[in-house]
């Protein structure tokens, strides 16, 4: 798998700043294509329709980076957006903030921080997610098998499992590439070689 580590949001955001009676209302979420990231933007702006300005940055795993500032004085907003993701370490993500304005006027430097700043609340807000390399493998074993095999896994911090039971039992299990050699050693040795996992393919994974 090409695949390397990577580090993204956790979960779907918002978050409020308000400076000098501007409200910046930023939300964040996950995204794997451009075309993701604007369906949010758009989603935002279709939210707050009766916004002055709709600002957005987004940053995917293959380098991608758009950003805008939507009316906004040239650098104040939609790149301030774009540094406070890229200072957070994640990819894969969108950050989209609504400003309301509240009548006094920020200046650029004001701008810029509080774009920069209500980015970063809803980032912190995400949270963190890794993602490495996962193998799936398929498990077949007897039932006098099964007790002993998955008192293992959950021993092994294997909870990523779906079951079916027929004759045999089949157990659909996801570990961290690294752990793969390691699982299939320990069920065979568990089994005295009855059961051998078979590997079915590779993704990426939350850690």
């Amino acid at each position: 798998m090409n695949e390397v580590v990577f580090r993204t949001v956790a979960q779907d955001s918002e978050e409020i700043l308000e400076e000098k009676r501007s409200e910046f209302i930023a939300a964040v979420r996950r995204v794997a294509t451009e075309e993701e990231a604007m369906e949010f933007v758009k989603a935002r702006k279709k939210m707050h329709p009766d916004a002055r300005h709709t600002v957005f940055a987004y940053l995917l795993r293959k380098g991608t980076a758009r950003y805008s500032d939507d009316s906004e004085p040239q650098g104040t907003a939609g790149m301030p957006t774009l540094e406070a993701i890229r200072r957070a370490g994640v990819e894969d993500v969108v950050v989209v903030t609504t400003r309301y304005f509240g009548g006094i006027l920020l200046g650029a430097g004001g701008l810029t921080r509080a774009y920069a700043g209500a980015a970063h609340l809803a980032l912190t807000a995400a949270g963190v997610a890794e993602y490495v390399p996962f193998t799936d493998y398929l498990i077949d074993c007897a039932y006098s098998d099964h007790p002993k095999i998955e008192n293992e896994l959950a021993r092994m911090g294997v909870s990523d499992m779906e079951a079916s039971f027929s004759d045999r039992v089949q157990l659909r299990v996801g570990v961290p590439a690294e752990m793969g050699d390691a699982l299939c050693r320990r069920m065979v040795e568990l089994t005295a070689g009855r059961c051998t996992p078979k590997e079915l393919g590779t993704r990426m994974g939350a850690k």
